[in-house]
């Protein structure tokens, strides 16, 4: 580690959090519309078993995110080993990113996605704007559980365990 008393840039967080491996979801989200929404995300944790409380954070810059802020909802699809391609798709911009693929509406009516390693839906418990993320806490009020290898991420490239 650096002596450097000096504040870390961004690349330097970036490269340094990016230490800490993590496993990869792609959060989801109807519009008032019933449109679905999504995007790549690997900023998850579990927070709380009781009640079951996880978290996401989204950019404020991210398109999805007002469509996040207005919904009661959202779903979380943890990725498995063999679904890179999914999320590469959900990270690109510019394009409808459910335009052409298979997914389904859990019983909260979060776009879900067939063949993950978890698929959760979740009630939006809060939300907290921090630096330049929103943090979205959500209560888990469904589950359902794959046994799959999952998809890692680590030094800005994946992985398989």
């Amino acid at each position: 580690m650096s002596s450097d008393s000096s504040r870390v840039t961004s690349d330097q967080f970036r490269k340094a959090a990016g230490r800490f491996a993590t496993g990869i979801t792609i959060a989801t989200v109807l519009d008032a519309e019933g449109q679905p929404h999504g995007l790549t995300v690997n900023s998850f944790t579990s927070v709380s078993l009781e009640p079951p409380l996880v978290l996401i954070c989204l950019g404020h810059k991210a398109a999805t995110v007002e469509r996040f802020r207005s919904a009661k909802h959202f779903g979380i699809n943890i990725l498995a080993a063999d679904q890179r391609r999914l999320s590469d798709h959900f990270a690109r911009k510019g394009h409808n990113r459910f335009d052409g693929l298979d997914w389904h509406r859990g019983k909260t009516g979060v776009p879900l996605l067939p063949g993950v390693l978890c698929a959760m839906e979740c009630d939006i418990h809060k939300r907290i704007a921090v630096g330049d993320h929103d943090i979205f806490v959500g209560e888990v009020v469904r589950a359902e559980v794959n046994d799959k290898t999952p998809l890692v991420y680590f030094a800005s490239d994946y992985h398989q365990l």
